[in-house]
């Protein structure tokens, strides 16, 4: 028995919305995924940012204390 072309038709239409789907997902996935690795290198420059505030912040202090400011 052949297929009608209504049937044709919605063959068509069921495995192109199954393939926008599929490759829909893909790009969430990438996306997610890019998201994660942007977080995490944004969290490990504030970590940075902090290590090197606190060894400025003992730096200081090392002066001050080889060198006591005269009254």
């Amino acid at each position: 028995m052949a297929l009608s072309r209504r049937e044709i038709a919605k063959d068509v239409l069921q495995q192109s919305t199954e393939a926008a789907i599929g490759s829909a997902g893909h790009v969430v996935a990438i996306l997610f995924e890019t998201a994660r690795k942007i977080t995490t290198e944004i969290g490990a420059f504030g970590t940075e940012i902090f290590e090197i505030a606190e060894a400025s912040k003992r730096a200081g202090q090392d002066v001050e204390d080889t060198h006591p400011a005269a009254d």
